[in-house]
This record gives structure tokens, C-alpha cells and sequence, in this order.
């Protein structure tokens, strides 16, 4: 039903597009370089995410954790913080 619903839905939207178009599109002169200039800014925008520095909560090395033995036992795991690495104690 919902898949039903939104193509439907695409297809009205694409209809109303194209009934109310009053007049063929004039280009300007700035288009093509607005769309260029467009592309490199998010170009570059992605890049710099992608390669920016990790926050401090993203683990960025291995995890040690002691074996996990019967119920009731504890483990020692090493946990991320803002000022380096500490170890916790986690029991279940």
C-alpha cells in the first residue's frame, strides 16, 4: 500500500510538472558556471567530511577484552573517553 501510495504519488508530481509548465525554460548565462561551481563546493564539502578529523568518541584503534567465561563473570574492556583510553569492568 504505501509503495502504491508514493508512486502515485511521483507520478502526479511528475504530471503537474509537466501540464503547468508555461514556456519552454530560458538558459542565462550563469547557469552552466553556477551548476560547475556548484559541483566542486559540494565536491570539496564531501572531501573535508570525509578526511576531517574523528570525534573524540570514535574509536580509532583495537578494543581488548578479557575472555567472557560462565554467567556471573566479569570482563575488563578498554573504553574511549575524551582524555585517552580508560579500562572498565563490565560484570554481568
Amino acid at each position: 500500500m504505501r509503495n502504491a501510495a508514493l508512486a502515485l504519488a511521483a507520478a502526479g508530481t511528475i504530471a503537474l510538472g509537466a501540464i503547468s509548465a508555461p514556456q519552454p525554460a530560458q538558459a542565462q548565462w550563469w547557469i552552466a558556471p553556477l551548476i560547475i561551481g556548484g559541483l566542486v563546493a559540494g565536491t570539496a564539502v564531501v572531501a573535508t567530511a570525509a578526511n576531517g578529523p574523528r570525534a573524540y568518541y570514535e574509536p580509532a584503534g583495537s578494543v581488548y577484552v578479557r575472555p567472557f567465561g560462565a554467567p556471573g563473570t566479569c570482563r575488563i574492556v578498554r573504553e574511549r573517553v575524551p582524555g585517552g583510553w580508560r579500562r572498565a569492568e563490565i560484570c554481568y
